[in-house]
């Protein structure tokens, strides 16, 4: 698979990853042969990226840290739970709860499975796979962590729902800046007798800093909850994904590590972000790069504790115009290093 931009995909291409529509059904599975109209359809729904199958570039096939029915049933209880918010009803406690049972179950499967956050966003699905992919990134840190199952539990229902005050404020009229719906998520929160304080306190303070420069408290290091300071290492990284700050357009995954890393003790947990750069794929699968060896090639393959040094098939024009490729494996030629991120 390449991931490509929408502007690049032409009928007839194949797509490589499942697209979800807002209530968790799927849109368009992976598979499916574009045509002018789908196309046309996935830049009208605000799709910017897709994955496009490559005949070509065949890989190894991407493990997933949750499954289909995982993510379906993720996107599904979070278009309920925030449309219960906007029309003033209450949560579904025991369904959130059961959704994230599942979800863990997937994590701690397959912990050992680098981070890609891939799902192609619309405009409509794009605040429920935001919840989702916090979840899953919060969840996996408490797991590297040694968090015990409880507090897994906890951690990762905070992190679903840390934009809980969002959508009540919309309804109201009112701005999302972080002071409001950071208040605004922590009483809808501790209001629900059934889901710990803790909970609550992740909503109210994963935009505080461990500097003490964050909202709505300015609270200091330790003084932030610890699921709080996880909370916002997963929720900067996938903000960075989607958004590079003030309206610019979002990074690729090294350079969100990149400027994560920049964040250390500032803005961010620097612990946090030690076990964080273990779990997440710098270089996902799928991604065109160029080597200091001035090849050229696609991410095809990941090693666990060396998120840097990924497997690159790289195509070679032979003297007959025939086109053979081969892979480097950069944990083993040393000397070789990803010079640039193609696309």
């Amino acid at each position: 698979m390449k991931y490509v931009d929408i502007e690049a995909v032409e009928p007839g291409d194949i797509l490589g990853k499942t697209i979800y529509a807002v209530n968790g059904a799927v849109l368009l599975s992976s598979k499916v042969q574009l045509t002018v109209f789908m196309i046309s359809t996935l830049r009208r729904i605000g799709v910017t990226n897709v994955y496009i199958k490559d005949a070509g570039m065949e890989m190894e096939e991407q493990e997933e840290i949750l499954s289909e029915e995982t993510k379906v049933g993720i996107i599904k209880q979070m278009s309920e739970t925030m449309d219960s918010i906007r029309s003033g009803k209450d949560l579904n406690s025991r369904a959130i709860s059961l959704t994230i049972e599942d979800l863990l179950f997937d994590v701690i499967r397959n912990k050992d499975v680098l981070v890609q956050l891939n799902d192609i966003r619309t405009r409509d699905n794009a605040e429920y796979i935001h919840a989702m992919n916090v979840c899953m990134l919060s969840a996996l840190l408490g797991v590297s962590l040694q968090l015990n199952q409880v507090q897994l539990k906890e951690l990762a229902i905070g992190a679903l729902l840390h934009d809980l005050g969002k959508p009540d404020l919309e309804a109201n009229g009112e701005n999302d800046e972080p002071k409001r719906h950071t208040w605004r998520g922590f009483e809808l929160l501790k209001a629900k007798r059934e889901f710990s304080l803790l909970i609550a306190h992740v909503a109210f303070q994963h935009h505080e800093h461990v500097d003490g420069t964050g909202e709505p408290r300015g609270l200091i290091g330790d003084q932030i909850h610890l699921y709080s300071r996880i909370v916002a290492v997963a929720n900067t990284f996938d903000n960075l994904l989607t958004s590079g700050g003030e309206g610019a357009a979002g990074l690729l995954p090294h350079e969100a590590c990149e400027q994560m890393m920049a964040m250390s003790g500032t803005s961010l947990d620097h612990e946090i972000l030690v076990h964080f750069m273990r779990i997440v794929s710098i270089y996902p699968n799928g991604v065109s790069v160029r080597l200091t060896t001035k090849e050229t090639g696609i991410v095809v393959g990941q090693h666990r504790g060396l998120p840097g040094r990924p497997i690159v098939r790289v195509l070679q024009r032979e003297s007959n115009d025939s086109v053979e490729s081969r892979e480097i494996d950069l944990a083993k030629h040393t000397t070789v290093f990803i010079e640039q991120v193609l696309g």
